[in-house]
């Protein structure tokens, strides 16, 4: 739990803070912080969501759901991508090496992507 930093996977760029929270037994996560970009609207929506996030803004939308602990990670819950509104299943998982990195792994099928969350030092 806590806020981390979201890094994109591709161009190594601060993307967000997302809060992670727990709830009922189960892991949550909303964005609380968007880092400024070139071209990307003031007060941003999820314009490619197709569930119940579709319009809603980026800031506060839920993009972890249902993660549950299984011993050693969070799983069986999903992640929105909100740049392209596709819906994953997930795992996260604290680095071994380092408790202030987090690992998130989205999935489709055999296919999966992980990126590195940083942990905010507040």
């Amino acid at each position: 739990v806590g806020k981390w930093t979201t890094i994109d996977d591709e161009t190594g760029k601060k993307k967000s803070i997302v809060e992670l929270y727990k709830y009922k037994d189960h892991l949550y996560g909303k964005i609380t912080f968007l880092y400024p970009r070139e071209g990307r609207e003031e007060n941003p929506v999820c314009k490619k969501c197709t569930d119940d996030r579709k319009n809603k803004p980026l800031i506060g939308l839920q993009i972890v759901r249902y993660m549950t602990w299984n011993g050693s990670e969070w799983d069986g819950g999903t992640i929105v991508d909100p740049e392209n509104g596709k819906i994953y299943k997930t795992k996260i998982w604290l680095d071994e090496s380092n408790p202030n990195k987090l690992n998130v792994r989205g999935y489709i099928g055999p296919f999966f992507r992980t990126q590195t969350w940083i942990r905010v030092q507040e």
